[in-house]
């Protein structure tokens, strides 16, 4: 009989652990993710991969945004996109992501 093995647990890091997390239908803790939240998660997201783009310096640059406000103070995130020839932040950029730090 070959050894038991025990599953090694899921990912939680990087940038596809959500995506592979959803594709394979279940949550970090080994928990099924609901039939109406895949549902719905999965029409919005055809919706969205419908739509027009506007270019990918745009796309960047709200992305860095997005997820530099979680980890990068708002003055050195201005600095960086400022360095990196992005706009610099605006002022909704700053009162949504930065406003209740």
């Amino acid at each position: 009989m070959p050894p038991e093995t025990t599953p090694s647990p899921q990912a939680t890091t990087g940038a596809d652990a959500v995506d592979e997390a959803i594709a394979a239908g279940v949550d970090f803790d080994g928990s099924p993710i609901p039939p109406a939240k895949l549902e719905l998660y999965r029409k919005v997201m055809a919706l969205e991969a419908n739509r027009q783009r506007s270019g990918v310096s745009n796309t960047m640059r709200s992305r860095i945004v997005r997820i530099g406000a979680k980890h990068i103070p708002q003055a050195e995130l201005n600095q960086m996109l400022i360095h990196a020839d992005f706009a610099p932040l605006k002022e909704k950029e700053i009162a949504f992501y930065y406003g209740g730090k």
